[in-house]
């Protein structure tokens, strides 16, 4: 008797399941755990999923991979090993009902076997040399309200710190992607220790846990996170100090501070050294790729002093030859979340990049200009110039107008210019050309605007506003700001560091309902990093030459000098920091014969790999997949002749990464905006002409033998006018759920009087697909 895989599953692999001891509360059937790369038109691709994920005492403990009956067992194996490793987990189970074979990832070893290890043996066998804190630890479920579920990378990135914790590791590294929730994985691991009570001196107490951030914004929203545990809470501030009578406060268990607020400031003590230098059990540090562990830095004088702590750092940012001292420190990360995976896994949105050229990306002076401060040299002024060394009005403008015509209206959108100066000038030449009337549509953000821009930026993040619309920065907005619906990341300056750029491409990445990509609109080149070999990539092990020990501890370089005056921040809690400007800086007016124009907008979209595609390798990727998608032309006609065959075929091009705005850029750049997707795919693929849409449907209005059919002269013209809104509006006209609405459009009346025009229901909608089908028979 031949078995459909569920009837495996039912009649052979679930009973043998029981026999073994795992009660339905252990088990978990087609556990999908990711949600599908996001796609347009609100669609996603392929979900992963496993046929049974096996979970004892709160711990992933195995997979099952379920194959039909009369299929060999080991047949999907490979595949669920990957899984297993993508999902931290151990040990695999490959089985078609009659046999079961076992596969550990702790040995590498695979080995069939007669039945299943019941529970508490597999937890065994997952835990044979792993301590009582450990399985406590790991066993506390995460603290979770509603119908939330962590995904599974957060599962793996706190089991993995509750691991090293309890392995006594005490420099502890996370790399997560922006908008992957590194602050809900912290509260998680602060709740799970909260929870046991566990503490470095190892006596029946909770532990006492500082959050340390450099801005005030990640600090609150980190506080925000860990709400639930509000009665343990408290924030290290002025304020608080204050009311204190000058005293830190020591009364709470999860401590929040950013650095700027407790470190050493001229003639001022640090307030942390008020701590005793054991106090804190662990330091959480943000974004600690900013400097927490650079010897220069005021928050490793703060790590120094409360150095029996143990230290965990969370970034976004892999390590790079700039963050070095962050991977020094830290040592290698233990567990790493990439922007890659997180768009493939579909927990973060894609994104296509525009870059924009102009005819005055150089400067080139002529006696004609007018300079109207600061003093020329005589050669050619370029990008890294513009707004340091010399401002020229007219480009901010052109700037400005390009990004207006290049963004939808009412799209949240964040600029980030060279400095606050630019993002002023920015902002006024914004205002200068925008259509829409509300004074607040675009606003400068930076630490000069004070709390009046902090206002603001709170507005931008509402979700149920759409003003401000356009944020100019220049700093202040790189790092951890959580706003979920950004859709344009404009950049018009030039971005050196690999760490910033990544953490500006992240201002971008979050979730949110209708957003299906956002845009980087590059003017600079700052792009280019996406091919840099180091773009998301897994970070190195630390060099050869640096040696940490088992708490991660490195030998000192001595410390270099510090300047003798610096130049203070203008606002360090906001992080515009620039150099205090020495020289006037040259001011030039073009002369009025000068025309400023745009000269080039190239779109490219990006691969699985992370990387945008070049136009020829967007081109080839698609030539390469639609041998798979149909056979020959005739096939091609008759799947897009049916409007659901046609639209699982669309389907199955965006789970390829050809969902409809890229199809959009194929047609622009074979000129090909008036024709239908067939004509293009039929170009692609057999060379036959572009045909327009407006001459499909006159072909199509020529064939005399098809109308004749039906005598009723409303029903021709219906017919005719379902051909005129496909001139019109293409391919969406021709859906099967288009067609009373159609109908209502034409003047029929309803549904049933159409119907009637055609004789029945039945002849209605045939030819309704009829029509279809002639139209693709033309060409």
């Amino acid at each position: 008797m031949r078995y459909s895989e569920h009837d495996t599953r039912a009649k052979f692999i679930d009973p043998q399941l029981k026999q073994a001891s795992w009660e339905e509360t252990y088990i978990i059937r087609e556990y999908y755990f990711t949600d599908g790369r996001k796609l347009s038109g609100n669609k996603r691709g392929e979900r992963l999923f496993v046929d049974y994920l096996l979970r004892f005492q709160n711990v992933s403990l195995a997979i099952i991979e379920a194959k039909k009956h009369d299929k060999e067992p080991t047949e999907g194996l490979q595949q669920a090993i990957d899984y297993a490793q993508k999902l931290n987990i151990d040990f695999v189970f490959s089985t078609n009902g009659k046999q079961i074979y076992e596969f550990s990832l702790i040995t590498g070893k695979g080995q069939f076997i007669d039945c299943y290890p019941t529970p508490t043996e597999l937890y065994n066998k997952r835990f044979s040399n792993v301590d009582n804190l450990k399985k406590q630890l790991l066993e506390i479920p995460f603290y979770l309200t509603g119908d939330f579920k962590p995904r599974y990378y957060q599962e793996i990135a706190v089991s993995k710190v509750m691991e090293a914790i309890t392995d006594d590791k005490k420099r502890i590294l996370l790399t997560l992607a922006t908008g992957t929730g590194k602050t809900f994985i912290a509260f998680q691991i602060a709740y799970k220790l909260f929870t046991a009570r566990w503490n470095i001196d190892k006596t029946v107490r909770r532990p006492r846990i500082l959050f340390l951030a450099d801005r005030n914004i990640l600090a609150d929203q980190a506080i925000n996170t860990f709400n639930p545990l509000e009665k343990d809470l408290v924030k290290i501030n002025g304020d608080e100090i204050r009311s204190r009578n000058g005293k830190v406060p020591t009364n709470a268990n999860i401590f929040f501070a950013i650095y700027q607020a407790i470190a050493e400031k001229e003639n001022i003590g640090g307030f942390y050294k008020q701590y005793p230098n054991d106090f804190f059990d662990l330091i959480i540090i943000d974004e600690c790729h900013r400097g927490s562990a650079n010897e220069v830095g005021s928050w490793r004088d703060i790590l120094d002093y409360f150095k029996t702590a143990v230290h965990l750092g969370l970034t976004a940012t892999p390590k790079r030859s700039d963050n070095v001292d962050t991977y020094n420190y830290f040592g290698k990360p233990i567990y790493e979340y990439s922007l890659k995976d997180g768009i493939n896994d579909g927990f973060l949105t894609p994104y296509k990049v525009k870059r924009i050229r102009t005819n005055i990306d150089e400067y080139i002076p002529t006696k004609d200009d007018v300079v109207v401060s600061g003093e020329l040299e005589d050669r050619i002024y370029n990008l890294s110039d513009f707004e340091n060394k010399i401002i020229v009005e007219d480009r901010t403008n052109l700037i400005a107008k390009a990004i207006l015509d290049n963004i939808r209206e009412m799209d949240k959108t964040i600029i980030f210019c060279v400095n606050q100066q630019h993002a002023l000038n920015m902002r006024d030449a914004i205002n200068q050309y925008k259509t829409v009337k509300d004074p607040f549509y675009c606003v400068r953000v930076t630490s000069d605007e004070g709390d009046n821009g902090r206002t603001l930026l709170e507005k931008f993040q509402d979700n149920d506003k759409d003003i401000p619309t356009i944020l100019t920065s220049s700093q202040m907005l790189t790092t951890g700001v959580d706003a979920r619906n950004v859709r344009n990341v404009v950049l018009v300056r030039l971005v050196n560091s690999m760490v910033e750029f990544k953490q500006i491409v992240g201002r971008g990445t979050r979730i949110f309902e209708g957003k299906d990509f956002f845009t980087i609109i590059d003017f600079t080149g700052a792009s280019n990093k996406f091919y840099d070999d180091e773009w998301d990539g897994i970070p190195d092990v630390p060099p050869d030459n640096i040696i940490i020990d088992g708490g991660g501890n490195i030998p000192k370089p001595p410390k270099q000098p510090k300047p003798t005056n610096p130049t203070p921040p203008s606002n360090p809690d906001d992080g515009d920091f620039e150099p205090e400007v020495k020289k006037e800086k040259i001011v030039v007016k073009l002369s009025n014969g000068r025309q400023l124009r745009v000269t080039d907008i190239e779109v490219r979209y990006v691969g699985e790999d992370g990387r945008p595609l070049t136009v020829s390798e967007f081109l080839d990727k698609l030539i390469q997949f639609l041998p798979n998608l149909f056979e020959n032309e005739e096939q091609l006609r008759t799947l897009w002749s049916k409007p659901e065959t046609r639209e699982d075929l669309l389907i199955k091009l965006g789970q390829l990464g050809f969902d409809d705005e890229q199809m959009a850029t194929l047609q622009q750049l074979f000129e090909a905006e008036q024709s239908d997707i067939f004509d293009l795919l039929a170009f692609i693929s057999y060379n036959k002409s572009l045909m327009t849409r407006a001459e499909r449907a006159d072909a199509t209005k020529r064939q005399n033998i098809f109308f004749e059919e039906y005598e009723n002269e409303k029903a021709q013209q219906f017919l005719y006018f379902v051909l005129e809104r496909y001139k019109k509006d293409g391919i969406e006209e021709l859906k099967r759920d288009k067609l009373s609405e159609l109908i209502h459009l034409n003047g029929l009346g309803t549904t049933k009087d159409a119907a009637k025009v055609f004789g029945n229901a039945n002849n209605l909608i045939n030819a309704f697909y009829q029509l279809q089908e002639v139209m693709y028979k033309a060409g």
